[in-house]
Order: structure tokens, then sequence, then C-alpha cells
């Protein structure tokens, strides 16, 4: 257990070993109860990125704002990040299952609080937002792109804004060293992409992963832009903290019976905890598989083993840091990792529907009708083994009213739509050498 969630434990344990209350929104906050409040809110602050000198450079969030819109990065140039994550939906797609170019097998997560998480994608086999927004690019059923043509499109729409960021792109109108296609296939040596790609010299494809890299980091560097904003719930905890009369009225009374079963008697909070009610964690739910599922899904314990392996780590000669804390620690064979999930923000969960990471459930009653009844078995490991039964007498109307007061406003209007035209080099700072 790392330290953050050993404090956690250690600020939850009076609550855990107090008998739980009447959620009687009338009933004073007990000692233990506030603490937990406090552990809640406000939204902190934004951590550094890790391994990316340009996260916070505004050449690079526009760079990156153009390149999330533009559906130009797609096999069919028709998909662009925007397509699953759509600000409207709350950068979400509002689907069972992600569908870019072809179907994909897991639900899109919202990317708005996912700056703070060390760990990407549902199994956590990415550990940074740049490294994240690779995957896509070239999943076959997402972007179906590939690092070749995605340099070559930098080349010819983008070289300005970029070589101002990152300096010289490489000699990509030389066809014979950079064709107009390719990248690594795994598992298929005879695809055509993963043949010319294997005939570069290793110095032009270390040239090409760079870009690629680079074009994660500006994206990341927009997406770093898109943040919760304070809900219902903060202003309410704020005021109540603080002994403000006026605190009730921010939400309904049934939302303050929620948020008292959330954090007491149903036990939400020891995984939807912290301010982005998340443990950042990931847990086997023991979820009933999809009826067109085929095989099992191992999650975490895959997820871990790629993000060892993975070209664009942390420390990576693509990374522009070497201290990776997380990855240092992290043991692919812990046995809990089997079947597991990341543990997902519930900010803004009531416009992020359907859940889980195969998105089973269209609504957040069906999440909790679920937990009341925990059907079936874990089809690998074991389910989570504090997971109980959600207590009979907890009110679900209270739940969900508590949980739609985690709902705060979009990010600035000027984040959801593509950018205005990237200006000059000396409009804006250069970034650091």
């Amino acid at each position: 257990m790392n330290a953050p969630r050993s404090l956690l434990w250690l600020a939850l344990l009076p609550l855990a070993c107090t008998r739980p209350t009447s959620p009687d929104p009338n009933r004073p906050w007990s000692t233990p109860e506030r603490a937990i409040l406090a552990s809640l809110t406000p939204l902190p602050l934004l951590p550094p990125s890790p391994g990316n000198r340009v996260a916070d450079n505004p050449v690079a969030v526009n760079l990156g704002q153009a390149l999330f819109f533009d559906t130009g990065l797609s096999a069919n140039g028709e998909v662009a990040c925007a397509s699953c994550h759509d600000p409207q939906k709350w950068f979400t797609d509002g689907l069972p299952l992600a569908h870019g170019v072809g179907q994909a097998g897991r639900n899109a997560p919202t990317l708005l609080g996912a700056q703070w998480l060390p760990y990407l994608f549902h199994d956590g086999r990415k550990d940074s937002l740049w490294a994240q927004a690779l995957g896509p690019l070239e999943a076959d059923v997402e972007h179906g792109y590939d690092r070749l043509a995605l340099a070559h499109r930098i080349a010819r729409h983008y070289r300005q804004p970029y070589e101002q960021l990152f300096g010289p792109l490489p000699p990509l109108d030389d066809l014979m060293r950079f064709p107009p296609h390719a990248r690594p296939v795994p598992f298929e040596s005879n695809h055509p992409h993963h043949v010319a790609w294997l005939a570069m010299r290793e110095a032009d494809r270390l040239a090409v992963n760079t870009v690629l890299a680079n074009v994660g980091k500006a994206l990341e560097a927009y997406e770093r832009k898109l943040q919760p904003r304070e809900a219902p719930f903060d202003r309410y905890a704020r005021k109540l903290l603080a002994g403000d009369p006026k605190a009730a009225q921010e939400i309904p009374e049934a939302a303050q019976r929620g948020l008292r079963d959330f954090i007491g008697r149903a036990q939400c909070v020891n995984c939807h905890n912290g301010p982005l009610f998340t443990d950042k964690g990931f847990h086997n739910l023991g979820l009933p598989p999809l009826p067109q599922q085929n095989g099992v899904d191992v999650g975490r314990a895959l997820g871990a083993q790629s993000v060892k392996a993975d070209d664009f780590r942390c420390g990576s000669v693509y990374s522009d840091t070497a201290r990776c804390e997380e990855l240092r620690f992290l043991n692919p064979r812990f046995e809990d990792f089997m079947g597991a999930f990341k543990t997902p923000t519930l900010r803004n969960v009531a416009r992020t529907a359907p859940y889980m990471h195969t998105g089973q459930f269209a609504t957040l009653d069906d999440v909790l009708a679920f937990y009341r009844t925990l059907p079936g078995n874990a089809r690998v490991g074991h389910r989570e083994l504090v997971l109980t039964l959600l207590d009979p007498a907890v009110s679900q109307a209270d739940l969900v009213a508590f949980l739609q007061t985690l709902t705060g406003p979009l990010p600035d209007a000027q984040w959801l739509h593509p950018p205005q035209p990237i200006p000059p080099p000396d409009a804006v700072t250069m970034a650091a050498p």
C-alpha cells in the first residue's frame, strides 16, 4: 500500500469504527464525518506532467487543441480524438463501447480529471496523458492511423508550431527513408506497415517515434485544460465546514442524506475517495460478461505488464524525465491485479453514462442495483475482498441525488471546439530548450 492510501485509511478509520447512523440531514455532522468531507474537496492544484516539458506551454496547448479535433488523423478521415471524447458529452461519447473506424471493446472514459491519474486506460497500460494519447492513433478500431502518416501530416499542416516547440522535423520529403505509411504491428510480422517499418534505418525510426511522442505531448498540453470545475457538492461542503448556516441551500435534502450514506453505511468512499472521488487504484468487481464478449479480459494484470514494457513510458528515451516513482514500485505479478480495472472518478458522473469499463450499465440506478446484489462470480481472479452488498437500508434515490451534485460546468468555452489559427512565433513564449 502506498503512502497516500495509508493516510486515507487512517482518516477513514474513525468513521469505519463508528456505528452507522441515520442519514437524517438535520443531524449534526460528527468529527469523523467532517474529516471525510474535508478530504473530498476542493479540487487539488494541477500536478506537473510526468515527462512532458511543454505540458503548460501555450504553443503546445494550441497545437494540441488543433490536433484533438483533426479528423485527418485517422484512416478514414472521419475520426478525431473528439469523436470519442465529445466536449458536449463531458468528453465521453455516450456509447457502451467506443466506436472509431471500428468497434472497440471498452467504454471511452471522460478526460475530465484524467490529469491527476498516475495510470491511464481502464487497465492502466499507460502512465501519462501524453503516452495515453498515442495508443488510439494506431489502434485498428479507433483512429486506425500510423506514425509515418502522422509525421507527414504534421509536416504538411503543423510544421511551424511543431518546430517552434520541438525543433526541426526529419527530412520527410525523402520517401525512400520515410515512406507514407509505416508502424510496428505486434504479432503481424507480414503486415505491410510492419514490413515498411522494419525496412527503415534505426535512426529514422527513432526520429519518427520522437515526432509521435511530441504529438502526444502537445495533445496532453491541451487536455490539461480539461479540468473538472466546482460542483454544488463543493459549495455545500465548503460552507458546511466553515459553519455557514446557508450551506443546506446548495444541495437538496435527498442529496444530503445520500452524502451521509456515501461516506457512511454505503461504504462508497472506501474506493471513491479524495477530491476526484477515486482511489486511483484497480479493483475486480466480478462484473457479468457482455453477451458478445469473447475470452476473458484480465485488466490490470496485463496493463501493468504493458506499461512496464511501453516504449513511451516514463523514463524512456522519449520522456523528459527519468524520475518515475510510480513505475519503480509497480509489480505486474500482484495477484489482485487479475481481472481488476481502474476506479473511475465520480466527478460529473451523472453526465458520463453508460458505466463500467464495458459500458454495460445505462444508468446510475443500474450501477447501484448491481451493488445491491453482486450477482455471479469473478471470471478471473477474485472479486474485491472489501466489496460487500449495499446496505438494504440505504436509499438508492438519495445516493443518486448526491451523485448528481458532483456535476460541475464544462471547461471554459474556448476549450470546447477547434482553436483559432495558431499564432505566429513572436506572439507567444518559446518553449524552454
